[in-house]
């Protein structure tokens, strides 16, 4: 397996074309992010189905992860679109102006989220468009909040508010939310990712609406966290405990924390989700420049690097994919970057792997694994695996031997896409031990994984095919089961 770290691409205008979906699949995407910020239900539905006949067109799994909206933090309308604010301008933000049809001017414009005044206070200072334009409160009157330019520039419609520091009382689901969740569940989006919760609760609600949505179709998703609010910082470990990865979305994270305090908070946070066996995404600008370039600046291409060496599971495109020129080149250049960072690597295993807890049978294999395939230089290991879970404990650790995980459900193939370090085939489980594993053995040869005479390590539960039961571990020498059989006959 060449690369390790997965590439999450988001598609918009510039990839929602049949030809142009498959060269990105072929360049190395991996995951599919449906934006659900743009677009109507329909247009998600159809993105969806596009994405299944490109990947099987390719002969992938890809997984779809649907990206919710989140509150719509933003200012409204103007007159002429944008409106010009010099430092030092007197400026309102009205949460009552547009109600009916007002449109914004050089003095005022209309708010989306109405609660803005009752969030605020004298002396705050307000971050638009991501932080480009900042503003210091001076008073709240009624639904008016006056304030004074501190950066000035050009404003124009529909720009997000953040407050720095955070505080902004918006609920992390909103109605449309609720409806776009129905909507992700209906084509079973593998993966749901939930913007601006600020605690557990926000994601144990989406992921128990989710699991209603799913019900009719036998179907739970995968949920992540969006870590871009300042007050999700503290809450980081009960959001990850309720979560089943983070996506570290530096953007309007930035906006609320800072820019200069988002390195180390990424680190922090792609740390955290290992520790705690979840999945790590890092996002944001990582190739901005490529939306309109065809190469990328040396500072992202650093950016996207570093991401790799802190252990992310995921790197992920948004506009360089969804509405760039270059959306192919843009993930064969991904690519490339996370395959040489990972070579400059040096793998080991973690420095407190012996020291490990762990309770579950399954969980004890799955370490049991990882150290047997570090000190042996195995080929491959082998995870024989019906939920998965398996494969991700074994991923959360360093170790460059690549894991195989081979699974009967496609469902599984398409979770464990966003795994690090993990390659999923479809192998079905249903025939006695000795016949599966030769089966195995046969498909990591032709997948030119393996070859006659290597040494991997096998995990698999014991009766074969059991959920949730890894309880066995073998050595094997590729061939060794297909001349058995040999013999046999």
């Amino acid at each position: 397996m060449a690369r390790g770290t997965k590439i999450v691409a988001t598609i918009g205008p510039a990839s929602t074309d049949l030809s142009i979906l498959i060269q990105m699949i072929k360049a190395g995407v991996d995951v599919v992010r449906l934006n659900f910020s743009h677009g109507k239900a329909q247009d998600h539905i159809d993105r969806a189905a596009l994405v299944r006949k490109a990947a099987a067109e390719c002969g992938k799994e890809v997984a779809i992860m649907a990206d919710m909206q989140g509150p719509k933090i933003r200012i409204g309308k103007f007159e002429n679109n944008k409106i010009e604010l010099a430092k030092g301008d007197k400026f309102i933000l009205d949460a009552k102006w547009g109600e009916n049809g007002e449109l914004g001017s050089q003095e005022r414009v209309g708010l989306d989220y109405k609660s803005l005044p009752s969030d605020v206070r004298p002396a705050d200072v307000l971050l638009l468009n991501d932080g480009l334009i900042v503003l210091t409160v001076d008073k709240i009157i009624g639904s008016e909040i006056y304030t004074t330019v501190k950066i000035g520039g050009e404003l124009s419609n529909n720009k997000g508010i953040n407050r720095q520091g955070g505080g902004l009382t918006a609920p992390a689901l909103t109605a449309k939310d609720m409806e776009d969740i129905k909507t992700a569940m209906s084509f079973q989006a593998d993966y749901l990712a939930i913007s601006f919760p600020k605690n557990a609760t926000d994601m144990e609600m989406a992921r128990q609406l989710a699991n209603i949505a799913g019900e009719p179709f036998g179907f739970k998703p995968l949920m992540i966290a969006k870590i871009e609010r300042a007050e999700a910082i503290p809450a980081l470990q009960e959001i990850l405990n309720a979560s089943d990865g983070i996506m570290v979305a530096r953007g309007d994270l930035a906006v609320e924390v800072g820019n200069a305090a988002v390195p180390a908070l990424q680190k922090r946070m792609i740390r955290m989700a290992r520790e705690s066996n979840k999945i790590a995404i890092t996002a944001t600008q990582m190739m901005e420049s490529m939306i309109f370039n065809a190469v990328p600046t040396r500072a992202e291409v650093s950016d996207v690097a570093n991401a790799v060496l802190d252990g992310t599971d995921a790197v992920m495109t948004s506009a360089e994919t969804a509405s760039g020129k270059y959306p192919v080149e843009t993930v064969e250049m991904m690519a490339a970057i996370c395959t040489e960072a990972e070579q400059s690597e040096y793998n080991k295993l973690d420095a407190d792997f012996l020291n490990a807890r762990f309770t579950r049978i399954d969980q004890s294999i799955a370490y049991g694994a990882l150290f047997t395939a570090h000190h042996l230089r195995v080929k491959a290991i082998v995870a024989l695996t019906e939920s998965g879970s398996t494969a991700l404990w074994m991923s959360r650790h360093n170790i460059d031997t690549p894991i195989i995980a081979l699974t009967p459900s496609t469902t599984t193939q398409r979770k464990l896409a966003l795994y690090r370090n993990v390659c999923t085939h479809q192998l079905m489980q249903d025939a006695p031990t000795d016949v599966v594993l030769r089966n195995a053995e046969d498909l990591l040869v032709k997948q030119g994984i393996a070859q006659k005479g290597d040494m991997i390590v096998v995990t698999w539960g014991a009766p074969m095919g059991k959920v949730g039961g890894t309880n066995a571990l073998r050595i094997v020498k590729v061939g060794e089961f297909t001349h058995r059989a040999d013999s046999a006959r």
